[in-house]
């Protein structure tokens, strides 16, 4: 039986409605406890409970879908190729790091990707009071709380002067050996700001911003990201210019930046 991607939107919006109920509980009462994982990032309670709701909701309305979370890996079966045909892919808490100190800017990602090529994404910052989502083929959306849902598009910004970049952390940048070139691209752009994590994408997407780039990613911090990027009528790769969430970095822009923003980073 094929599955009509809207409904997996629908499926992937209702999955993180309910997370934001767990994620705004632990957030409010600062109800956890952190914990330090293998590659030094910060995890708490809130992350895993609110990945078991998400894995669970997968689990009972698409069975034999595969699953990636960033807390308990993946599951299910793969295809010759050792790439699941359909992958729910999931960052339970994308911001963990502001999580705990406070900071509002974090959110849920939920992704649907097919052979490898996310399709369905979703994004749910409840702090900020926003959320963002998209499907190939039906557009990218955001609804802020307490108003209406509404297209969103990237910008017009065609030279990287009259710019605003996003490069999340200097010294990820310098611990990948990029340190240069992300100083290039901040001075070569209008205004250069740190955004970090999911919330500097979604402002590309919408238009607010014109490129977000960043080193030492995991598909989980990416694949939700890229259909609202590219449905906006952005472009999305990674910083050698490959598509899809699996190569450990990314280049998100308003398309008519990215090849001039790939070339500084070159």
């Amino acid at each position: 039986m094929t599955i009509r991607l809207d409904d997996d939107l629908a499926l992937a919006r209702t999955l993180a409605a309910h997370a934001d109920l767990i994620s705004m509980r632990r957030f409010v009462s600062h109800d956890f406890t952190v914990s330090t994982k293998p590659d030094r990032t910060p995890v708490t309670e809130a992350d895993r409970e609110v990945e078991n709701a998400i894995r669970q909701g997968i689990t009972a309305a698409r069975p034999h879908d595969a699953i990636l979370g960033e807390e308990f890996g993946s599951t299910g079966e793969q295809d010759g190729e050792g790439r699941p045909h359909r992958q729910w892919i999931i960052d339970p808490i994308d911001g963990t790091a502001n999580f705990l100190r406070g900071v509002p800017i974090w959110g849920t990602l939920i992704a649907l990707a097919i052979d490898g090529v996310p399709q369905v994404g979703v994004v749910s910052a409840p702090a900020l009071g926003q959320k963002w989502w998209a499907a190939t083929g039906f557009g990218a959306y955001t609804q802020r709380a307490g108003a209406h849902e509404e297209r969103i598009h990237v910008s017009k910004v065609s030279t990287l002067a009259d710019a605003v970049v996003s490069y999340n952390s200097l010294p990820g940048w310098i611990e990948a050996g990029r340190g240069d070139q992300a100083i290039a691209l901040a001075t070569s752009a209008w205004r250069a700001r740190a955004i970090g994590d999911m919330w500097s994408y979604m402002l590309v997407a919408e238009g607010a911003i014109d490129v977000s780039t960043e080193c030492d990613l995991q598909a989980y911090d990416m694949a939700a990201l890229i259909p609202i990027i590219t449905e906006a009528g952005g472009r999305f790769t990674d910083i050698d210019g490959q598509d899809g969430p699996w190569h450990g970095t990314a280049c998100a822009t308003n398309g008519m930046l990215h090849d001039t923003v790939l070339s500084v980073l070159k």
